[in-house]
């Protein structure tokens, strides 16, 4: 479908990004915050931390909820199947993490954590999701604020 409009003023958003395969990670995030930029969210009203990889995510996202700063989060990691023997509980416990912390705190986040087969498909896919993960986070903020 179409791309709705979508509108970022007044927003603050926070963005949590796992260093693990740190050049997928970056890309996502720097499109992830130009997308934040040009939905007009200023740059002072965007968070982004970094911590060492995917399982540790939720945690942070936990405490910056809990300060009631952010109208939404986005999380950010790079998950490849076949770098890691425990993928599917890194995978898995990262997504019900995120998931945990959005109901606790009513905040929404994007879930921009990459969970993929390969190298290559992590390329690919950081062409478009960190801009798609902004998108999602504005308009859940925007939704969000329509019914508080």
């Amino acid at each position: 479908g179409d791309l709705i409009e979508l509108d970022g003023e007044g927003l603050r958003i926070a963005v949590v990004r796992a260093r693990f395969n740190d050049a997928i990670t970056r890309q996502l995030t720097d499109d992830c915050v130009a997308a934040l930029a040009s939905m007009g969210v200023l740059d002072k009203h965007v968070r982004v931390c970094h911590v060492p990889g995917a399982l540790e995510i939720p945690t942070l996202l936990s405490v910056l909820a809990q300060s009631s700063e952010f109208d939404a989060m986005v999380a950010i990691g790079c998950v490849i199947r076949g770098e890691t023997y425990h993928f599917n509980l890194v995978a898995d416990q990262s997504a019900s993490g995120l998931m945990r912390v959005s109901l606790r705190h009513n905040v929404p986040i994007a879930n921009c954590i990459l969970t993929v087969e390969n190298e290559a498909q992590a390329q690919s896919r950081a062409l478009t999701h960190g801009a798609a993960a902004a998108r999602v986070a504005v308009e859940m903020a925007n939704a969000m604020d329509d019914w508080l």
